[in-house]
């Protein structure tokens, strides 16, 4: 046996052990990205392109193929390293992925509203539950902690709170209206509170390290979640028009939107990181406020932001998934951080 195939053996339960919860970042990003083209291709993005049904469908079940491929490894690395999830959960940026995985299915009963309400109910009514566990276990640490420093602060820890705007996205049309505005309130409230805590870490104190600084994109999707929750809630899309606060919503994440792509050339220096799959979520979720935009105004401009939206998620998908695919070939993920 050649020594390249003994150490390619030897480092194998090596990489398994360093399968992080992060991983799940790439899953959630292909919902939101899987979502997003369904909502283009369908009658909710006007028709924009109807030839995106076909490929929507595809995507979604391709994303749950990963997801079922992405939990089944990360199960097996806890049989075989049970120690590995207290590591992670006592880790101060590690512990606020953990709630991805109701994310990602919630944002996957979004995507099963037109297809299979029964299934989309279930996906719901888990994710849901998860999140309401997740967010009562996470704040409660964070409430009373030994070793969270302010510089453990990155938009990364938006992630606990902001599955809670996701939830009236499906939980409306479901029929849960109360239980969606619990949620909705939770994560709008959190979501501030927090905010402002990162503002005040990014402007009095050291810059969020090259590893971490894809999770400025986090920065504008609370908003552009909530926007679109919001307008279910209130019934908005139901022909009652804009009203102040959805518009201080999407305007606010479309500022926040813009300031980020001013710090492109930045982010375009930094090596890659698993961290780059935080690009992917938050520009689904601002497609997919600008397409319910869309639908409200029917206005030339916002359908025009829907497509560049698009395309640039587009982009950012395929490199994700590029570098991705060549970081596993050369053995650059799962390794120690």
């Amino acid at each position: 046996m050649s020594n390249t195939a003994v150490s390619s053996s030897s480092e194998t339960p090596l990489r398994l052990r360093n399968f992080h919860i992060t991983f799940f970042a790439i899953v959630l990003g292909m919902a939101g990205f899987s979502l997003a083209v369904q909502k283009i291709g369908g009658k909710d993005g006007h028709g924009i392109m109807p030839s995106l049904e076909m490929p929507a469908t595809v995507l979604i079940y391709a994303t749950l193929a990963l997801f079922v491929l992405v939990g089944i490894l990360y199960a097996a690395k806890l049989v075989r390293y049970p120690d590995t999830l207290g590591l992670e959960f006592n880790h101060p940026v590690k512990i606020n992925f953990f709630p991805l995985i109701a994310k990602i299915l919630l944002v996957l009963s979004v995507a099963f509203l037109d297809r299979n309400m029964q299934v989309s109910y279930y996906m719901w009514a888990i994710g849901a539950l998860m999140q309401l566990i997740a967010s009562l276990v996470i704040i409660s640490i964070w409430i009373r902690h030994t070793h969270f420093k302010i510089e453990h602060m990155t938009p990364g820890w938006f992630i606990p709170i902001v599955g809670s705007l996701i939830v009236p996205i499906a939980g409306v049309p479901h029929g849960f209206v109360e239980i969606s505005w619990f949620f909705f309130s939770v994560g709008l409230v959190f979501w501030i509170a927090l905010f402002t805590i990162v503002m005040y870490r990014m402007i009095f104190h050291p810059p969020i390290p090259d590893k971490l600084l894809p999770t400025l994109f986090i920065l504008f999707a609370p908003p552009a979640i909530a926007f679109i929750a919001y307008v279910k809630l209130a019934g908005l899309d139901g022909g009652a028009g804009l009203d102040g606060f959805a518009r201080i919503l999407y305007y606010f994440s479309l500022f926040m939107f813009i300031l980020i792509l001013f710090k492109l050339q930045i982010l375009a220096k930094i090596n890659f990181f698993l961290s780059w799959w935080a690009y992917s979520f938050p520009l689904a979720a601002k497609t997919l406020a600008t397409v319910v935009m869309l639908h409200m105004t029917n206005s030339v401009f916002y359908r025009n932001l829907a497509l560049f939206e698009l395309a640039f998620l587009v982009l950012v998908i395929v490199i994700l998934v590029v570098v991705t695919l060549s970081a596993i070939m050369k053995g650059e993920i799962c390794v120690e951080d």
